[in-house]
C-alpha cells in the first residue's frame, strides 16, 4: 500500500515541492468594502478559518516545514495579510510536507488555549504522514506555541479534527484501509492523546466517492438545533470531482459505526467554473448571525492537488429537515456580500501587543477617560492599548473596553476640529493609523484617512537645552524636523515573548543560569523565564531588552562591535550596545535595531531548528529579521 500511495501521489510531489508562498499582491481586490470576490487568494489549499475577537485567522497547506497563519479584520484583507510562521519543524520524523492545519480553541485547566493539529512526515515521500499537535501559551491564535505530541505517530493518519460531544473530546481523522481512504474516530484523554478503541465510521460507498481513488477525508463537524453533522471530502483531490459529502450522528455513542448515517448524494460539487471544491471548514460571521463555508477549488479541470487550489468562501443556509444547504460554488469574480457585522459596529477585545503611546513633549500618554481622549499620566489604567495590524500598512489601537481610537466623528463623519474619539469598529480608515519612524526611535502616528499626525491642541513644546548655537535636539539634515508634540514612542507593556516570523520560535538566552556572555538563540516556546523579556525605556525612543531572569542583564552585541555578523548575547545593561530601537513595520512585524551599530537582530541562515543563533546584520527586510512581540499571560 505504501508503494501504491507513493506512486499515485507522485504528481502532487512534483507540484508541491516547488510551491512558494503566494505574493502579497493579489490579482484582484474588491473595491467595495461591503463585498469580496472569490478566489480570495491563490495557493490556498486545505483552509481553516476562525473569526475571533475582531479578526479572521486563517491557515492553509504549505508543503514546507512551517505552519503559516494570516489574520485580518476582513475576509478580503486576507489576500494581503502578512504570512506569519507560527511553528517550524526540523525533527526528521515530522519535519516536512505540512498539510491541512486546523486550530481549535479548547477550555483547559489553564484556561482557553489554541491547539493546532497538522499533518506532516518525512521529506522523502508521503508514506509516514501523521498528525501532530502544538499548544498556544495563551489565548492568541498566533501563539507562541509548544509541541505537545502526536496522537498516532506510528500509523499513516491525516486531516485530524476535534469533536466535542457530551463533555468528551474525540479525534476524527482519515487513514487507508487496503485501497480505501476512510474516516475514523477515537476518544481523547487530552488534545494530543487518544485512548481506547479506534473505530471506522465512514468509508467510500458510492460511485461519486470513487473518482480517481476511493477517498473519504477531511472530516469537519457542524452542529445546529441539537443535530450533529460531519461534512467530509470525497474522491481523489487530483480530479475535478473532489467534493463534499454528509454524515449525520443519529445515535448516542459516536464510537459505534451504526450511530452515523451517510447521505447517498454529495452536498457540494463542481459548478460555475469551480472544480474540485472541498476540504472545507465552517465559521460564523462577526455578528454571529450567519453560517459560512470556507474551502479550496480549482479554476480548471486539469488542475489537481497542487498549488493551483485557491481559497474561497461563501455563506450557506439550512434546509427544512435541518441539513446544511451549501448551494453551488460561487463563480470566480462574482461579488459576494461580506459576512454580516464585518463592518461593525463592533466592540471587542483584540489580541496583540499591549502598549502605551508616550509623548516626546511631556512624557504623557494617550489616555481614554470617560470616552474622552486626552494626554494624561502614563500610570493611568486607561493608558493601555492593543496594537493590531490591519493588513494594509495600518494599525488599529483598541482600548481595554474594546473600542477603537479614531479621528473625526463616529464612522469618519466630517469634523472641522478632527477631534480624536473612541468608538466601536466600523471598518473605516479614520480608525486606522500609520506608524511612521522618525529619529532616535521616535515616530509619528498618522491617521490613515486624514493623513494628520496625532497631537493634542494643548501640547506645549519642551524647553531645549542649548550648547552654543546648536540645539541638542537637532536631527540630521536628511531627516525632517518635527515638533515634539507630534512625536511618540510605543512602549510595550509587561513581559513579552519575542518570536521570529521566520520560524515561530522564541528569542531565548541560553544557559541554565543567567549571566553575562550567555548566547542569544531561538527555541520553541517552553514558558521558561529565559524566554521572557521586558522592554525598558532608556533615552529617547531606545529600549533595554531586559532579561526577566535578571534585571541587570540585557540583550547586547558582543564586544560592543559594529561589525555585521557579530554575536548577540547577554551583557550588563547600560552602554548603548545594550540598547535597541523598536520599529513597528508596515507589515505588522517588528524590527529590532541596535543603537550603537544600527544593525538589526538577524536569525542565522534563516534557520528553523532550535538553538539557531542570533547575530547582528545589515537590514535586508527579510523574514529572518522580523519579529512579533507577544504578551505573556
Amino acid at each position: 500500500m505504501k508503494k501504491l500511495l507513493t506512486g499515485l501521489l507522485l504528481p502532487i510531489i512534483l507540484f508541491g515541492c516547488a510551491t512558494k508562498e503566494p505574493s502579497k499582491t493579489p490579482d484582484k481586490i474588491a473595491a467595495d468594502p461591503n463585498t469580496f470576490t472569490n478566489p480570495i487568494y491563490p495557493n490556498g489549499a486545505d483552509p481553516w478559518l476562525e473569526y475571533f475577537q475582531g479578526n479572521y485567522y486563517l491557515t492553509t497547506t504549505t508543503w514546507t516545514s512551517q505552519l503559516v497563519m494570516r489574520k485580518s479584520p476582513t475576509l478580503a484583507g486576507l489576500a494581503t495579510a502578512t504570512p506569519i510562521h507560527i511553528w517550524s519543524e526540523s525533527e526528521l520524523e515530522r519535519c516536512c510536507n505540512f498539510w491541512a492545519f486546523e486550530f481549535h480553541r479548547l477550555n483547559t485547566p489553564k484556561g482557553y488555549r489554541w491547539y493546532v493539529m497538522y499533518t506532516s512526515g518525512i521529506a522523502e515521500n508521503y508514506d509516514r504522514q501523521h498528525l501532530s499537535v502544538i499548544e498556544s501559551q495563551g489565548d492568541d491564535p498566533l501563539g507562541p506555541y509548544t509541541y505537545k505530541g502526536s496522537p498516532m505517530p506510528d500509523i499513516w493518519n491525516i486531516d485530524g479534527n476535534y469533536f466535542e460531544h457530551n463533555g468528551e473530546l474525540y479525534l476524527l481523522w482519515s487513514q487507508w484501509v487496503k485501497d480505501e481512504q476512510t474516516i475514523w474516530i477515537s476518544k481523547m484523554s487530552n488534545p494530543w492523546t487518544v485512548t481506547g478503541e479506534k473505530v471506522m465510521i465512514s468509508r467510500p460507498q458510492y460511485e461519486w466517492e470513487f473518482s480517481g481513488m476511493k477517498v473519504n477525508e477531511g472530516p469537519e463537524i457542524i452542529k445546529r438545533n441539537g443535530k450533529t453533522y460531519m461534512v467530509y471530502s470525497a474522491s481523489f483531490c487530483n480530479t475535478p470531482d473532489y467534493k463534499l459529502g454528509l454524515v449525520e450522528l443519529t445515535g448516542s455513542d459516536p464510537l459505534k459505526p451504526e450511530s452515523w448515517r451517510k447521505f447517498d448524494k454529495p452536498v457540494f460539487s463542481k459548478a460555475n467554473g469551480v472544480y474540485g471544491p472541498g476540504h472545507n471548514g465552517f465559521f460564523k460571521s462577526p455578528d454571529g448571525s450567519e453560517d459560512w463555508l470556507i474551502y479550496h477549488g480549482n479554476a480548471s479541470e486539469l488542475e489537481g492537488c497542487s498549488s493551483t487550489r485557491s481559497l474561497r468562501a461563501q455563506k450557506f443556509t439550512w434546509n427544512d429537515d435541518g441539513t446544511p444547504n451549501f448551494g453551488e460554488p460561487v463563480a470566480a469574480g462574482k461579488p459576494v456580500v461580506s459576512p454580516a457585522g464585518e463592518n461593525g459596529p463592533l466592540i471587542t477585545k483584540v489580541q496583540g501587543t499591549q502598549v502605551q503611546l508616550v509623548s516626546k513633549a511631556d512624557q504623557q500618554c494617550v489616555t481614554n477617560v470617560n470616552g474622552k481622549i486626552s494626554s494624561a499620566d502614563c500610570n493611568s489604567t486607561q493608558a493601555s492599548w492593543t496594537l493590531d495590524y490591519t493588513t494594509n500598512g495600518n494599525y488599529r489601537l483598541v482600548n481595554t473596553a474594546g473600542l477603537f481610537l479614531g479621528q473625526g466623528g463616529e464612522q469618519c463623519a466630517a469634523s472641522p476640529s478632527a477631534d480624536l474619539n473612541i468608538a466601536p469598529w466600523h471598518n473605516q480608515l479614520c480608525q486606522q493609523w500609520q506608524l511612521v519612524p522618525h529619529d532616535k526611535g521616535w515616530l509619528t502616528l498618522v491617521n490613515a484617512q486624514s493623513k494628520q499626525e496625532l497631537q493634542f491642541a494643548d501640547c506645549k513644546e519642551p524647553a531645549l537645552a542649548v550648547s552654543g548655537k546648536k540645539s541638542v535636539e537637532d536631527v540630521p539634515q536628511f531627516i525632517e524636523k518635527k515638533s515634539a508634540c507630534t512625536l511618540w514612542r510605543v512602549q510595550p507593556l509587561g513581559e513579552v515573548a519575542i518570536t521570529s516570523i521566520q520560524s515561530g520560535k522564541a528569542v531565548t538566552s541560553a544557559g541554565a543560569i543567567a549571566k553575562a556572555g550567555n548566547n542569544i538563540e531561538q527555541n520553541e516556546w517552553n514558558n521558561n523565564a529565559n524566554q521572557r523579556w521586558l522592554l525598558v525605556n532608556t533615552q529617547d525612543g531606545y529600549y533595554y531588552i531586559q532579561s526577566s531572569v535578571d534585571a541587570k542583564l540585557c540583550m547586547a552585541i558582543a564586544n560592543k562591535s559594529i561589525v555585521p555578523g557579530s554575536n548577540v548575547e547577554l551583557a550588563a545593561c547600560g552602554d548603548i550596545q545594550t540598547q535597541w530601537q523598536v520599529d513597528f513595520l508596515n507589515d505588522g512585524t517588528v524590527k529590532l535595531a541596535n543603537r550603537k551599530s544600527n544593525l538589526v537582530l538577524d536569525l542565522a541562515h534563516c534557520g528553523l531548528a532550535n538553538h539557531t543563533n542570533f547575530a547582528q546584520g545589515q537590514w535586508l527586510n527579510s523574514n529572518c529579521q522580523k519579529f512579533q512581540l507577544k504578551p505573556i499571560n
